[in-house]
């Protein structure tokens, strides 16, 4: 049976992971992006065990490990007392082929989905055309997008998926709440070429502090040698100016290793922080994946990961309706399944890791801590926690819900 595509508006790797699924599957896609090339997102770079296993299925998880550092030991640690926590991969290695956290830039895991994408004949990323909106009726979506030379075109879809971001317009055209709250304090992200190896830490390590707590995540940029990216609360008052003055960087980074040397900060910005869900994934013939559907802060490493689940659950659902004959009454089931483990787990794990870090009750954050001690020291409770949060039991969690 032939079938108008299926038009997925963001190329981002949600988006484009979406659309290699599709497309390998036989289904034709139309992927609509507003820059006139890859987004370069610099926020995300941490990939779960499940997440690399997914991408094994389209055949690219090979090439993103070549590409990528490989961090099996992850750290939580205090301000003044040092490692309270090291959490070892290891201890799940049953259950998976890749028992670490695979950090590599998000936009290289874009770039090699849509070298994928470009081997087939019935998919396309048009760049440079801005998603406007669409109109749905029983047979299909209309879909209007602005292209390059400012006119407005239309698109006839099966179906449409929005992986168009925190400021999704197909969202925003569906009408459904984003629910949920913005952070009082802003994020200064920055990166350093300084090896923090040389002080005792994991390529990934949260470090508590109730009143400048940081995370630290390695990654490769352009190296070898790689560099580190550190992010830091900065208070909502302050003059983003001021923030990314190179002077107080500098003050942010030797606050917490070594004050006597000058540290190379090739990037920094500010961001905003939020945790949201939006109320309904699916509206017809229209879907949400990805930041479109849901936000959260970034401690734990979710957001990416839980959008790329996203769109490998919807894109299986969506060829059992166009290729198998199956009830769109399936698609569904996909918002009951995504919508419930992000609320249930990444929304919960991402807003309890950063109360941890930042707890100001000295009796609750020594509790907290010696917690993670003994979760450390007892091997059952220290698989449990891997567990969940390297995301294997949202998977599980999504596949019980019919």
């Amino acid at each position: 049976m032939e079938h108008h595509p299926v038009v997925i508006s963001g190329a981002g790797p949600v988006g484009l992971v979406a659309a290699l699924s599709l497309a390998q599957k036989g289904i034709a896609v139309v992927v609509l992006e507003s820059e006139d090339h890859i987004p370069q997102d610099l926020r995300a770079g941490t990939f779960h065990p499940p997440t690399v296993e997914m991408l094994d299925t389209l055949n690219i998880g090979e090439t993103l490990r070549s590409r990528a550092l490989r961090v099996p030991e992850w750290q939580i640690r205090d301000r003044k007392q040092g490692l309270v926590a090291q959490f070892d991969l290891g201890i799940i290695a049953d259950l998976t082929p890749y028992p670490f956290r695979l950090h590599v830039e998000q936009h290289k895991l874009s770039s090699i989905a849509a070298e994928a994408l470009a081997q087939h004949a019935h998919a396309q990323i048009l760049f440079s055309h801005r998603c406007l909106g669409y109109e749905q009726d029983a047979d299909g979506v209309t879909v209007q997008a602005a292209g390059p030379d400012g006119r407005t075109i239309e698109i006839r879809a099966s179906y449409v998926i929005g992986a168009d971001g925190a400021r999704s317009v197909v969202r925003k055209t569906m009408g459904t709440e984003f629910e949920g709250f913005t952070w009082p304090e802003r994020f200064l992200v920055f990166a350093t070429r300084y090896d923090l190896r040389e002080q005792g830490y994991t390529g990934n390590a949260y470090i508590a502090d109730p009143d400048e707590w940081s995370a630290i995540f390695i990654q490769p940029h352009d190296g070898p040698p790689p560099i580190w990216r550190i992010a830091f609360p900065i208070p909502a008052e302050m003059d983003e100016t001021e923030v990314l003055d190179p002077d107080f960087v500098q003050g942010k980074i030797k606050g917490f290793l070594s004050p006597d040397l000058d540290y190379d900060v090739p990037y920094k910005s500010v961001y905003r922080v939020h945790q949201r869900v939006a109320k309904d994934f699916r509206d017809g013939r229209v879907m949400l994946a990805g930041d479109a559907a849901h936000v959260n802060n970034p401690l734990g490493g979710m957001g990416l990961n839980s959008g790329i689940h996203d769109a490998m659950n919807l894109t299986a659902k969506l060829a059992e309706v166009l290729l198998h004959g199956a009830s769109s009454d399936l698609l569904d089931r996909y918002h009951r399944q995504r919508r419930t483990v992000n609320v249930e787990y990444v929304q919960a794990i991402t807003i309890r890791n950063k109360r941890l870090l930042e707890e100001r009750d000295p009796e609750v954050r020594r509790e907290r801590l010696d917690e993670l001690r003994a979760t450390v020291a007892d091997r059952d409770a220290h698989r449990q926690y891997l567990i969940n949060s390297s995301m294997i039991a949202s998977i599980r969690r999504a596949n019980e819900i019919q």
